[in-house]
C-alpha cells in the first residue's frame, strides 16, 4: 500500500525544484523570465501555457505557439533545459 501511495504521489505532480521564477542566464537584466506554478501553469514572458513532467527528467511545455519538450537538470538555484536537438537554455532561480 505504501509503495502505491508513493507511486501515485509522483505522478503528475510538479517537481518542487522547477516551481518558481527562473531568469535566463547571460547577464541581460531584461532576459526572459519563466514562471512555473505548483498547479502546472507556466508564464514565459507574457505568454501563458501549461507544463507537465514526464519520465527521465523531462518537461513538456504547451503554449499557444506550440509544444516543446526539454530534459531538465538542476543544481542549487540553476536549471538547464536541453532541447531534443541539443540546444541548451540556462536559468537562474529568482524567486
Amino acid at each position: 500500500m505504501a509503495v502505491l501511495l508513493l507511486a501515485m504521489a509522483g505522478c503528475g505532480s510538479p517537481s518542487p525544484e522547477i516551481v518558481g521564477k527562473w531568469q535566463m542566464s547571460g547577464g541581460d537584466p531584461k532576459a526572459s523570465v519563466w514562471e512555473f506554478s505548483e498547479t502546472g501553469s507556466i508564464v514565459i514572458g507574457k505568454t501563458r501555457g501549461r507544463y507537465s513532467l514526464a519520465d527521465n527528467n523531462r518537461v513538456k511545455i504547451q503554449t499557444p505557439f506550440g509544444t516543446m519538450v526539454y530534459h531538465m537538470e538542476f543544481w542549487g538555484d540553476h536549471m538547464i533545459l536541453t532541447e531534443v536537438n541539443g540546444a541548451k537554455l540556462a536559468f537562474n532561480k529568482i524567486k
